[in-house]
Formats: structure tokens, sequence, C-alpha cells
């Protein structure tokens, strides 16, 4: 890691063989069992992060206007011509050919006519943010948020899409965003991890673990998943076990800690191993009250549609209370998933041949959630020192797949919104052509989206990097600019 501006124990340069145990360590090890990693990648390097501590807060490179992050991630592709991105062309010009592109074959074969959004646009708020009927709560917030339309992905293929805006790279064993900046800032909270993942109610989103992995960071920096309909696992004393034998397994394992320490005091293996049990140990005193929601009071549960009687709606819409409970409690980072793995749309956005059908069921379930989220967070104080990412893997096209009702993949132009610390709200940036089909004013990539996040968080995403087989590497690779239009 290479830091310039921060304290001097958040630097990590590993040797080349340090550098392969961790690459070993990072797929093998538990997520509250491999500070000994870490420990083994900085014993010889010339400033080091505490084993001992590997979340002890650590300060960005600037003032940071966010203080933690949640980012709410739409598996499965939303269709941007359905929701954000509002193109008048596409009524006027419904069931014709779009020009220069009458024979377009795009990721599943050949696309018909144009095809008007299907669902209405309205003006939103003061500024008159055109938001369809789809997504009618998160269009009540329209002024709070701030857009980029001309966002493009590398692939056109959810699991490696889905890499690239999660990690910054289309292949597998790249580090999330949330492991970056775990590594990079440590915690405000020694009792919960500093990244939790939020799988949907659903199922698991396309790339998985992808999404919260450590990579080739120390494995201490993973992220760890768990939501209301799927707490941590192992928490509870096993039934097999009893009482009795769990205290004497801990005043046993005690003891011989203790000789370990008396004959090795300066041992960062021993130590590093005894951080992730005590964080283990504070995480089952901790974890049971921050998830039970059965104290959160009816206007709250009403606010975010937790009180529905579509139980997929209600799970989700927990997920987020969940998600502002963390942050109330100093978690850095929050992945909240809205969508699962590739089902034919039928349990994620990925609307190819019933589109219409299949939206309005995902709508109800991402719409009031989402948007009670933001209205809470504003009540709460929260939202100055909250940046909220709503993204996607890519968008959909202007047309409707020959032979069907639905959209095919479309990574060339698509819509993603923030929201919170440090960004402009009611503001537009960057625009797809007059069909919403290409990236065409200030064309975004995944690289650029990803800088910006990271420098609202006082990171410079040029001067976070680990040294991995033979490369510095970085979430933003070699490229990636801050869009600093967007700054408020």
């Amino acid at each position: 890691m290479n830091l310039s501006n921060m304290h001097s124990r958040s630097k990590l340069q590993a040797t080349s063989s340090r550098r392969q145990f961790l690459a070993n360590a990072g797929g093998g090890l538990s997520a509250l069992g491999v500070a000994a990693a870490l420990a083994d990648s900085s014993r010889n390097s010339t400033s080091e992060i505490d084993p001992a501590n590997p979340y002890e807060p650590r300060p960005s490179h600037f003032p940071a206007k966010a203080k933690s992050v949640i980012v709410v991630f739409c598996s499965g592709a939303l269709s941007h011509v359905d929701t954000f991105d509002f193109k008048p062309e596409l009524e006027r010009r419904h069931g014709q050919p779009m020009p220069g592109n009458e024979n377009l074959v795009s990721f599943q074969g050949p696309n018909g006519n144009l095809t008007r959004p299907l669902w209405k646009f309205r003006p939103r708020g003061e500024s008159g943010k055109m938001i369809s009927d789809l997504v009618p709560h998160i269009g009540e917030m329209a002024d709070d948020l701030c857009f980029f339309h001309s966002l493009t992905n590398k692939s056109n293929t959810h699991g490696p899409a889905e890499n690239a805006m999660n990690t910054g790279f289309t292949f597998d064993g790249f580090p999330s965003m949330g492991a970056w900046v775990n590594f990079a800032l440590g915690s405000e909270n020694r009792d919960l991890p500093s990244f939790v993942a939020m799988e949907d109610p659903r199922g698991m989103p396309q790339s998985g673990p992808n999404n919260w992995a450590n990579g080739f960071l120390p494995a201490a920096f993973q992220g760890t998943p768990f939501s209301t309909t799927k707490p941590i696992r192992y928490l509870d004393r096993p039934d097999s076990i009893s009482v009795s034998t769990e205290l004497a397994s801990r005043e046993a394992l005690r003891f011989l800690e203790q000789q370990s320490q008396d004959r090795f005091p300066g041992d960062q293996q021993l130590a590093a191993r005894m951080a992730s049990y005590e964080l283990a140990a504070r995480m089952q005193l901790q974890v049971p009250d921050v998830v039970d929601l059965s104290g959160e009071p009816k206007h709250v549960l009403e606010l975010y549609g937790a009180d529905s009687s579509n139980k997929t709606k209600a799970d989700f819409a927990n997920n987020c209370i969940l998600a502002r409970r963390m942050i109330e409690r100093g978690v850095r980072f929050v992945q909240l998933f809205n969508g699962a793995y590739a089902s034919g749309g039928k349990i994620n956005w990925d609307g190819h041949s019933k589109l219409k059908e299949q939206y309005d069921v995902h709508g109800e379930i991402l719409d009031q959630p989402v948007a009670g989220l933001l209205k809470h967070l504003k009540q709460r104080g929260l939202f100055d020192s909250t940046l909220v990412v709503f993204a996607t893997e890519f968008g959909r096209m202007p047309m409707f797949q020959a032979g069907t009702y639905g959209r095919d993949h479309n990574p060339n132009g698509f819509t993603c919104w923030l929201a919170g610390a440090g960004v402009k709200p009611g503001f537009s940036y960057g625009a797809t052509d007059e069909f919403g089909f290409r990236a065409q004013e200030n064309v975004m990539t995944v690289h650029d989206f990803h800088a910006t996040i990271l420098h609202l968080m006082g990171l410079d995403h040029k001067q976070l990097t680990f040294y991995h087989n033979g490369i510095q590497r970085r979430l933003t690779d070699v490229h990636g600019e801050v869009i600093r239009d967007v700054l408020a």
C-alpha cells in the first residue's frame, strides 16, 4: 500500500515470498482468522499495519467528505431507459428501426425496432428531473440525487461486468472496492466488521463473493456477509458442546496463549490471531443486538416498507434498515444487493423476455426501501457524512430483442447515481445519445466512477496501491479520473 500522506503504520509492502503467502492465504482462511496473514505480510516492511490491531482507524490522504458508504447494487442490469434516462426520441420513433443500427446483433442475438419506455416518465421535485413510474418513491428524492448518465463497462456479460463494477476488473481475484477502503482506513467500531455485504433475500448476486472479496489484499479486509435473513454463521455455541466444556476450552486456550506470549513476546502472528479471535468474541456479543429490528418503531418500518405483505420487499427493507443501523455504529462500508443470480430475469433485473412483467415485481421490492433509506439518513443527520452509491453492471438496449418483450445487454451507456456526502444534489452529469444506446457526452468508465467514490472518502486512487506479482495494483488499474464536476 502506497499512501504517501497517511499514518506510517498504514503502509504495507510485502516481499515476493510473502505476497505469494497472502495470495494462497486469502482463499483458505476464514474471515475472522486471517490476521496472521497480515502479520506475515508486514513483518519486514519499512512501516507496518499493527497485526494485533489491523482495523485500527487510519487517516485519509486528505479531508474526506464521506465517513461511510452504502452501495445499493441492482444485480442483473437495470434498464436505464425505463428508469432514469428519459429519451423523448424513443417515444417519437417507437416501432421504427434505430438509424444506422437496423441490423444490430447484441449479446443474445438480433434486435428489433425501437421500443418506448414501458413506464411513464414524469418531472420530479423542484429540479423537474424526469424519472419513470417504475420507481416513484426514488423519484421523490430526485433533488437529492446526482446522476451519472454516461457510464460504460468493459463487458456485456453479467459476471465479468459485475466484477468490474465492484472490483475494477472483469477477472476474478481482485480486491473489491469495500476491501480497498477497509484496508486504507480501518474501522471506527472495534466490535463489528468494517465492511459488510448483504445479499438480496432471493439469493446471492451473479459474481457472488467476488463482490466483497479481499483478492490479493490481506484477508482481514474482506467483507463479512450477513443480513437480516442470513445472520452471521457460528455465533452460537453448538448444542453438542456444554457450557462447562466451552468454558474449560476458553481457559485452556487462554493458558496456552499466555505461555506463548511469555515465550515469544514479539510474535506478530500470535498477536494477529488473538486479534481475530477477540473480534469474533466481540461480534458474538454485538451482532445479535444490531440485527434485532424489533425495537424499530412502527413509523420507521412503514417508511421503508418493512411492514409490506410482500415478504421479499419486507426482507429487503429490513436489510436497508440494518444498513442504516450499521452506519450509525461506525461500520464504514455496506453493500446492499437487490437482485440475485441469473434466472431469466425472475429474481434479478435481467429482463430479456418479459421485462414489463418482471420489472413490475422487482420495482416494488427496490423502490420504497431505498427511498426510505435516503429519507431516514436525512432525518437522522447521517446524509451529510454518508455516501449512497446506486449502481448496476450495465444498461439495456433501447429496443426489444427480436421476437421477445425484453431488452438485451448494453454496456455502451447506462445510469448510476450518488447521493449524500460531497456530491451535488439534483444534478446530472453526462448523457447518452438520443435513444439511450451509447454514451456520447462526458463518457465515463468504471475507473472514473471508482476514482470519484474514493475521492469522496478522502483517498487518492493513484496513491492507494498494493504490490502484487510485480505490479503496484490499485482499484482503478492504470486509469480513472475524478469527476470533479459532480463534487459539491
